[in-house]
């Protein structure tokens, strides 16, 4: 069994008495300690996905398993404890603007019932391990944009998650600081064998850091696979359509 199973998930949505199908029999399986992305353009249904995974969004038919647990069997109370060992981190970081950079980390721990004290304490060392420790004092507005999503990173670790969702997580960042971000990803997915899923629209994330991609359009699965064979051997109208964007605009 995978760790993240999702099987047959459609979701719809109702808007004047008229239905509009966001996913569409969408199954896939993301394996334990994985990078997997998922990947498409705008509309695409990334977002929605991705929050389905969590039951921010509660799919109108089909199953979201992690580790074996059936997210829709859970009550409320359960369903946020399943939560606190999901991270999420954004594409505009969503952080605390009147908290400093210390205070916006430790806010999760204290939140979660851990002492002030305890809460810093662990929050400046997270700040180290995303190397933003001179910046605790800092504001978010004094902050630029690769070291707020670093920010938001120390503040997704700050539960010990198991999983961690990027939903387009770099698409506001330049290529130098995208690189530097997926770096920190990359060292916490080996060091603490988290599991990651990236929302993205670039297929550079994707080449970077994945292990594993699927394609998403209007909604359905095109395709799914190793990122190594979908770039050398695209099946699919949309993937062919997003490797042939990405060099186009490297190029």
């Amino acid at each position: 069994m995978s760790f993240i199973e999702v099987e047959h998930v459609s979701k719809e949505y109702i808007s004047e008495g008229k239905s509009f199908p966001a996913l569409k029999d969408i199954s896939i399986s993301i394996e334990k300690g994985e990078i997997f992305g998922v990947i498409g353009l705008s509309g695409a249904g990334k977002s929605t996905f991705v929050r389905c995974l969590n039951y921010l969004e509660k799919p109108t038919s089909g199953v979201v398993r992690i580790d074996g647990t059936d997210l829709s069997e859970l009550k409320e109370a359960q369903l946020r404890e399943k939560r606190q060992k999901i991270g999420m981190i954004f594409q505009h970081f969503n952080l605390l603007m009147q908290r400093n950079v210390l205070d916006n980390v430790a806010f999760s721990l204290e939140v979660s019932g851990m002492k002030k004290k305890e809460a810093r304490k662990k929050a400046l060392e997270l700040l180290k391990k995303v190397g933003l420790e001179d910046k605790k004092k800092a504001y978010p507005a004094q902050l630029s944009g690769g070291q707020k999503q670093r920010v938001a990173i120390a503040r997704a670790l700050a539960t010990e998650p198991e999983i961690i969702l990027c939903d387009e997580a770099t698409s506001a960042l330049d290529p130098e600081t995208t690189r530097r971000i997926l770096e920190i990803l990359k060292d916490i997915n080996k060091e603490y064998g988290i599991t990651i899923v990236v929302i993205t629209h670039a297929m550079s994330v994707v080449e970077e850091i994945c292990d594993r991609v699927a394609v998403l359009d209007s909604g359905e699965l095109k395709e799914m696979g190793y990122v190594s064979r979908v770039f050398k051997n695209p099946h699919s109208k949309a993937a062919k359509r997003l490797i042939y964007d990405s060099e186009r605009s490297v190029g």
